[in-house]
């Protein structure tokens, strides 16, 4: 089942509001009463299954790496590496051959 898109109360009256899910907070809010007919409000009871919470939509676990020490511990079966924003194109290209002999994924 598919979660619903969670928007603003009256998101569709007033353009200034957006459509970013802010919380009902009226006193007479119809919204925070669960009155029917109205918009789904996120509750607990919308979230993931625990075999796929914080994994990438790949499906892999996301691991952060800055060098090629760090690339050669991870697992290729479970685990995409992520290569750091702060290392440079030379080290970038050689982590990239490196991960491709490896059979490692790159996320990005």
């Amino acid at each position: 089942m598919r979660k619903p898109k969670f928007r603003r109360q009256e998101w569709h009256r007033y353009k200034k509001l957006g459509e970013n899910w802010r919380k009902a907070r009226g006193k007479l809010s119809k919204a925070r009463r669960y009155q029917a007919r109205k918009p789904a409000i996120p509750t607990i009871g919308y979230c993931s299954p625990r075999a796929t919470k914080g994994l990438h939509p790949s499906g892999y676990q996301d691991v952060l790496v800055c060098n090629l020490k760090e690339l050669e511990n991870l697992d290729p079966a479970t685990q995409a590496g992520r290569i750091g924003s702060t290392v440079g194109l030379r080290k970038r290209e050689a982590m990239l051959k490196k991960a491709k002999d490896l059979g490692i994924k790159i996320l990005n």
